[in-house]
């Protein structure tokens, strides 16, 4: 994550140098990185991307080239690009573990930092937060589709380049999926890798069974046949089975078949039958095929023989849902540690933010099911003995009273005054860590179609803040008279 200092839309370092121009280096900012609707119709959404953003964070700073490069932009002035020179990261931020189910409007990251290092980090930690998040989301729903059954990420010569190929990798195994054919992320990220053989090895021998032994030859304890080369069940199945007893009589141990196109239901059913027939009952069968957790879903409900599912275009690019939407808002603004509520505003409801240094409460019944989450202010407590009334911040009618609950604030500290204080989890602990968090989500919310929306709501003290600063906005725009305007337009 090296020299991303770059990695920002220009908008960013103009409006930098503006408030390097007004003097405002002693303000800070504090800012919400949220999405404000789930992707693809899924219920929830999974959060990764974490450990990016932190190496980016304690790596952030301006190279001589990059100082050089904006200089020839003819946009920065000399002691703005001395600032940027000796910029390091100083702030605060609290963030959601990775693997953590998040909805709308809940802080994914908060950060609290000087202005104008809260404003550069904005395009960047977007970025990365978006990107894991959108496929960790879509490999989550495509292992529950798979309903026990393992998920192989195939995914990457279908990436959006060589960064969506790797970090998609990594996101999709917080998602829940075994290994990947990514030899890169392997070694990256430690990652088992596995994969098979393609079809023109099949096509470089005279004959398939030819093909089969060659590569039980090389791999005697890693041969898993592609069998639909040529016809899935008159040859390739056949010739896997001789293949796989001759391995199987030289001691070794044969992994099974994989099948990648036709109607994997009724092939795999089949070729199910025909190798437990020939006593090749530990065989696996793996299917693959322009995958995604609406077929998957389907071909298991039709009694499919399908141990491992191989998939990679539909989850590397989240197909269905090309983005997460997240966004960066302004909460609140100050100097030396005093801090007032920020807000936007707009005609689209959605779109109006909520103001002020929040953080969010997670409640559990004693069975360790989630109930629901509050955003409230970061000051706010909940005491676990006395029964609490909840309401729709958008629909405020909408009222559920919690009782005989437990709590957690979800946000963690991840940086303070621009040092990591977050021990970060090795990966398999990151997705062990997801499987944990998605057990306490009702079925209900996991649902692939028209899952139950689950409840997030704003507290009573944050709900009053937003009206009191509503009001103030609306007091503070300057909106002239009819009768004014009207002269203004005749002169």
């Amino acid at each position: 994550m090296n020299h991303l200092a770059l990695l920002t839309d220009l908008y960013q370092l103009t409006m930098m140098q503006g408030y390097f121009r007004q003097g405002f280096q002693r303000r800070e900012g504090v800012f919400d990185l949220f999405f404000r609707a789930l992707p693809g119709g899924s219920g929830y959404a999974l959060a990764a991307g974490l450990e990016q953003a932190i190496a980016y964070l304690e790596d952030l700073s301006f190279s001589a080239a990059d100082i050089a490069y904006l200089r020839g932009l003819s946009l920065f002035d000399e002691n703005f690009l001395a600032a940027l020179y000796a910029l390091r990261f100083h702030g605060d931020v609290d963030a959601l573990p990775e693997g953590s189910p998040v909805f709308p409007h809940e802080p994914i990251l908060r950060v609290k930092a000087p202005l104008l290092e809260a404003q550069l980090i904005e395009t960047a930690l977007l970025n990365i937060v978006n990107h894991q998040t959108l496929i960790a989301t879509k490999a989550s729903r495509i292992v529950a589709a798979a309903g026990g059954g393992a998920v192989m990420e195939f995914g990457l010569r279908r990436a959006q380049g060589p960064d969506a190929g790797i970090f998609g990798s990594r996101a999709a195994y917080i998602g829940g999926c075994i290994s990947t054919s990514n030899v890169l992320a392997g070694q990256r990220f430690g990652i088992p890798v596995a994969g098979t053989m393609a079809h023109s090895w099949v096509q470089s021998f005279k004959r398939e069974i030819d093909a089969f032994r060659a590569y039980a030859e090389v791999f005697p304890e890693h041969s898993l046949f592609l069998v639909d080369t040529y016809n899935v069940l008159r040859s390739g199945v056949p010739n896997a089975i001789q293949a796989g007893l001759e391995l199987e009589a030289q001691g070794h141990h044969f992994l099974g078949i994989r099948i990648d196109s036709g109607d994997l239901a009724y092939l795999s059913r089949e070729a199910r039958k025909m190798l437990d027939a020939a006593g090749l009952t530990k065989a696996l069968i793996v299917g693959s095929n322009d995958l995604n957790e609406d077929t998957i879903w389907s071909i298991r409900n039709q009694d499919a023989a399908i141990d491992t599912w191989g998939v990679g275009t539909h989850l590397i690019t989240s197909q269905g849902a090309s983005a997460l939407g997240g966004v960066y808002k302004l909460a609140a603004e100050g100097v030396d540690g005093y801090f007032e509520p920020r807000m936007k505003v707009s005609e689209n409801t959605t779109k109006i933010t909520n103001p002020g240094i929040k953080k969010i409460v997670r409640f559990y019944d004693r069975q360790g099911k989630a109930l629901a989450d509050l955003i409230a202010l970061e000051e706010e407590s909940f005491p676990e003995d006395q029964p609490l009334t909840i309401f729709d911040a958008l629909q405020g009618w909408k009222q559920k009273t919690l009782h005989d609950f437990t709590t957690r604030d979800l946000l963690v500290p991840v940086f303070r005054a621009g040092q990591c204080v977050y021990a970060r989890p090795e990966l398999p602990d990151i997705q062990q860590y997801a499987r944990r968090e998605l057990d306490t989500l009702w079925d209900e919310v996991k649902r692939l179609t028209n899952p139950h929306t689950y409840i997030v709501d704003l507290s009573a003290k944050l709900m009053a803040l937003r009206e009191r600063q509503l009001l103030k906005i609306n007091a503070e725009m300057s909106v002239p008279n009819e009768n004014n305007l009207a002269e203004r337009l005749k002169s």
